[in-house]
């Protein structure tokens, strides 16, 4: 028989008064892990292990500052009215904040300065992600800042990025990589975060003797050149898939779990959709990258490392090979 029982959390706590600042620690401290207030001193998460650890942790440091702490987990059979408690979590008044920061960035990001509007809208994606995490029973505040921040992220690029492809509609062709080898790839200059990591995995997974071309302009492309991520090139957006993974596509790496899981990453950080996790962290990296190299062919170099420690840190946790 399924156990379909919700199990929760609560912590009991009772600190001296004289121990203000501490008190103010631990309230923060319960408040960023998302905990309800059942009453003074008495605080509510759903069960998982990673909160059960984090109240744990809590617990030891009331006690270690002369309180009395005790934490409990406990099911719905052993509490009255649980219909009402999932909605001692809801998030819609935040929700409704970040869609007002992201409409406000929106109008004004025209007249910013490209690293000013990159900035604010990082801290935005950030703000979201924190939000998500303690959203433990998401609805339709969640879809519509996902689609705020997907929208914000295309009116970056509109500002920023010129010549963004168009998605086409076509079949994917299969290829053999090995009828790529030596090839000249092209793409515009001034890498970002799809074209730059398409060219990581060209010259890692398609074609380690690739050559790269760097295009003021796709109408430049030669013709003897595989041109990628731009509207008319051999590789470009199809459909819901940005370049990096219509490559995966074209070329079979489709099996490899670590690739997929950072072709997420691309995706979002492109053209928005599903928030990945880590895209915040990779999104201030790449940022730093770019301010620091010279040209594009280091700025490759120096990226290439970064997803090389990226793509093996997702085949530890996805035991890819």
């Amino acid at each position: 028989m399924v156990n379909d029982k919700r199990r929760w959390l609560i912590l009991v706590m009772s600190l001296s008064g004289r121990a203000g600042s501490a008190r103010m620690r631990i309230w923060r401290a319960l408040r960023s892990m998302g905990a309800a207030v059942l009453r003074d001193g008495v605080y509510l998460l759903p069960a998982s292990p990673s909160l059960y650890l984090a109240l744990q942790q809590q617990a030891a440091a009331i006690q270690a500052l002369g309180g009395k702490s005790l934490l409990l987990e406990v099911d719905d059979t052993s509490m009255e009215t649980t219909e009402v408690l999932p909605s001692l979590f809801d998030r819609g008044s935040e929700y409704q904040e970040l869609l007002e920061a992201v409409a406000s960035w929106q109008q004004e990001c025209p007249n910013l300065e490209e690293r000013e509007a990159q900035r604010r809208l990082l801290q935005l994606q950030r703000r979201f992600q924190a939000l998500i995490e303690i959203d433990f029973f998401p609805g339709a505040g969640k879809e519509r800042a996902v689609a705020a921040l997907a929208d914000a992220e295309a009116t970056y690029n509109r500002s920023f990025v010129p010549d963004e492809p168009k998605a086409t509609r076509a079949e994917i062709t299969r290829l053999e990589r090995s009828a790529f080898r030596g090839r000249l790839w092209a793409t515009r200059r001034h890498l970002w975060v799809d074209r730059v990591a398409s060219a990581w995995l060209i010259q890692r997974f398609i074609d380690p003797e690739a050559r790269f071309l760097w295009l003021e302009s796709p109408e430049q492309c030669p013709p003897e050149a595989l041109g990628f991520d731009f509207d008319g090139a051999a590789f470009t957006h199809v459909d819901d898939k940005v370049t990096f993974e219509v490559l995966l596509e074209s070329f079979g790496l489709v099996a490899d779990a670590a690739l997929v899981r950072l072709g997420e990453l691309v995706h979002y950080l492109d053209v928005g959709g599903a928030p990945v996790p880590e895209a915040a962290g990779l999104k201030l990296m790449l940022s730093g990258a770019r301010e620091r190299c010279a040209d594009d062919d280091a700025l490759l170099t120096h990226v290439g490392v970064l997803l090389d420690d990226v793509y093996q840190a997702l085949v530890n946790v996805d035991g890819s090979a």
